[in-house]
């Protein structure tokens, strides 16, 4: 069977490896900050997925493009109440869309936290990272929260819905 590469990135906090956890066993899984990278595979009907969540502090995310060979699949993370870092995320967001390894990546956006007060909504983080201007990657925003796995099924199917997709 093919295994389709996705990584999981995002800045710290962003609920990268709770969302990871939570496609594998449906259970909340208590972190600690992911140094290096967790890697595990997710099979949703009958499609493989090979899953790398990488750690997002500042001092990792140079390394990120390490893991960008093959990847078929982006899953940036935002932390929908962090409104101070969201220039982070697009900077990086947009670094990666450049990437000649991730040129065929589709991306998928998990608007995480959406349990929380104050928190942004899916639409306003796609204005704020002008997605619509993203012409030449096939994305999709969702709505999500990690810690009850909300959302999180919908963006599976959105991306199983991609694969043979070109």
């Amino acid at each position: 069977y093919a295994e389709h590469k996705v990584i999981i990135v995002g800045l710290d906090n962003a609920g990268k490896t709770t969302i990871l956890y939570q496609f594998l066993m449906n259970e909340v899984v208590h972190t600690s900050p992911t140094i290096g990278s967790n890697v595990e595979e997710i099979v949703v009907k009958n499609t493989h997925f090979l899953m790398w969540d990488i750690g997002g502090q500042e001092s990792l995310r140079s390394s990120w493009n390490t893991y960008y060979s093959n990847t078929e699949f982006i899953i940036l993370v935002v932390d929908s109440i962090d409104r101070e870092r969201l220039s982070i995320t697009k900077e990086e967001l947009y670094r990666m869309l450049a990437h000649e390894d991730l040129r065929k990546a589709a991306v998928l956006i998990f608007a995480n936290k959406q349990d929380m007060k104050g928190c942004m909504t899916a639409a306003e983080i796609s204005t704020y990272l002008t997605l619509s201007s993203i012409k030449d990657h096939p994305w999709h925003i969702q709505s999500c929260c990690a810690l009850t796995g909300e959302g999180l099924c919908q963006g599976l199917e959105w991306m199983t819905s991609r694969i043979g997709v070109r």
